[in-house]
């Protein structure tokens, strides 16, 4: 069994509603571009498709798109977007699951392998990927950067969002390197606010560099967005490129 929390069909539900920044046109341009761009004239595979947020607007680039997803009620917002015939997913864990075919590219966005709870799970997600991939196809993830250097001694939440309609915050357990995000979003006209939790195992670069080595993979690139713009050491992600040897 995955440790990865499942996704209700009431949080799938309202999903796109409350990630208008990530479906915004400035966000899904450049990550369109970037993947489709490795994808050349292959099939890309995306691992944790959720609702289609890349994996319809890249299919609709023109690279044909298949997915993999443990939830099933995300899947079921996905196909009001496209049938399987347009873009096939598989229900199941990101980490075993497996597809038909070969890919040249198999991609991770919005800091999605972090659902594996385990560094066991996350190396094998790597694995995964290189048994997907053509010799010479790529892996993408795009991840957070732990923002560690904000706590001050003794202190284990950070604040990411703080607006009228949305307080978030992280907290850390630095000896099991898992953060829990909080979110309480104002819902209704009332003023209530709803809450929920989700857990994440961070991992830093180079950790995840030597996931990518045990499964077979090189990193070719590295960058701090998709636009392509240089991976620093105050960035607060990455996105990461590794190659499977031709």
């Amino acid at each position: 069994m995955t440790t990865s929390e499942l996704w209700s069909r009431a949080v799938a539900e309202r999903y796109d509603a409350e990630e208008t920044g990530m479906n915004s046109a400035a966000v899904l341009g450049p990550t369109v571009d970037f993947l489709a761009g490795l994808a050349g004239d292959g099939r890309a595979l995306e691992f944790a498709i959720g609702t289609g947020r890349v994996g319809v607007p890249l299919r609709e680039r023109g690279v044909p798109v298949a997915g993999i997803e443990y939830s099933e009620p995300m899947a079921a917002v996905l196909r009001r977007k496209a049938d399987e015939e347009t873009l096939p997913v598989v229900i199941g864990d990101m980490a075993r699951a497996t597809v038909p075919g070969e890919f040249s590219l198999v991609y991770l966005v919005y800091n999605t392998i972090s659902n594996l709870l385990t560094q066991d799970e996350q190396v094998e997600c790597f694995r995964n990927a290189a048994r997907h991939l053509v010799p010479g196809g790529r892996f993408v993830i795009e991840l957070g950067v732990p923002p560690l250097r904000l706590l001050p001694p003794g202190q284990v939440a950070v604040p990411f969002d703080v607006s009228a309609e949305h307080l978030g915050f992280d907290t850390f357990d630095l000896v099991e390197q898992i953060l829990v995000s909080h979110h309480l979003t104002r819902d209704g006209e009332d003023g209530r606010y709803r809450r929920n939790d989700s857990r994440h195992r961070y991992a830093w670069p180079a950790e995840l560099d030597l996931m990518a080595r045990i499964a077979g993979l090189e990193l070719e690139r590295r960058v701090a967005d998709w636009d392509g713009s240089p991976f620093v050491h105050d960035s607060s992600k990455h996105i990461s490129v590794w190659r499977k040897p031709a």
